[in-house]
């Protein structure tokens, strides 16, 4: 599933398509947007909160859209070929005199009252990647943590309504930098404010890079994932072959990626 910095890259790639320009096509292909019209709508522009994305338009209506495990937003120049819409899966397509953005596979899809935004997303933590998380979020997420007692910190980091945004890509990752077991009661984990600044920090320059996910190096040097995918290939800490593991249990199971000598249980 994509997380919190794909979300944030797939924002922004729709604010500059789409935000303070009229809509002349929106078609929602999606059974409870039947009926649904907004195009002639000027777009005020998209928010990522989470794995979330809000569109929203001068009429006081915004889209929600989340990609799941397989969408995508894709924008193509309107009129070109790619901004035909076609095809089975489909979802949605916005467009204007300039570009055309495309949802393809997304996984939900609401038009709501901008004001009630928060019956879709009110449930979630503190989004890791909002521009206040070091103020006002990281409070409020180190608080929804020491509710969660002693659950496993991978299980934790995986709830959005802990925290909004973390998949297992940024799960596995900061736990290996930090040489911690996945498995670690969170009320056992040393300096867990800097677990999650460190998480963010991650996710900030992977939101930056134009190539996706990457982790910088312990020497300085961007690089691919420490352990994330790697089941069997050598620890690029100590050489130890990678393992996985699971956090959760079925049917919500994630795998987490982990190097058993770095991050051996204490």
């Amino acid at each position: 599933m994509p997380e919190g910095d794909t979300v944030k890259r797939t924002a922004r790639t729709l604010d500059q398509a789409l935000t303070g320009r009229v809509l002349e096509r929106a078609e929602l292909r999606w059974p409870s947007a039947v009926g649904t019209d907004l195009s002639g709508r000027t777009v005020l522009g998209t928010r990522a909160v989470g794995k979330h994305l809000l569109t929203r338009v001068d009429d006081g209506r915004t889209l929600h859209t989340h990609l799941r495990m397989e969408g995508s937003w894709k924008i193509a120049r309107t009129g070109s070929s790619g901004a035909r819409g076609r095809g089975p899966y489909l979802r949605a397509v916005l467009g204007n005199a300039l570009w055309t953005a495309l949802g393809d596979r997304l996984g939900m899809l609401d038009v709501v009252p901008t004001r009630d935004e928060g019956t879709l997303i009110g449930h979630l933590g503190p989004d890791i990647l909002d521009d206040a998380f070091g103020t006002d979020g990281l409070a409020e997420a180190l608080r929804r943590v020491a509710v969660r007692g002693s659950t496993p910190i991978a299980e934790v980091l995986l709830d959005q309504t802990v925290l909004a945004g973390i998949g297992t890509i940024w799960t596995a990752e900061p736990l290996f930098l930090r040489r911690l077991w996945p498995w670690t009661p969170a009320d056992e984990v040393p300096d867990l404010a800097d677990l999650l600044l460190t998480t963010r920090g991650l996710m900030v320059r992977s939101v930056e890079s134009t190539s996706g996910p990457t982790v910088t190096g312990e020497g300085g040097r961007g690089q691919g994932a420490y352990v994330h995918s790697r089941m069997g290939r050598p620890c690029r800490r100590c050489g130890t072959p990678i393992e996985r593991g699971v956090a959760r249990k079925p049917p919500t199971e994630r795998p987490i990626f982990y190097c058993p000598r770095c991050q051996a249980p204490r």
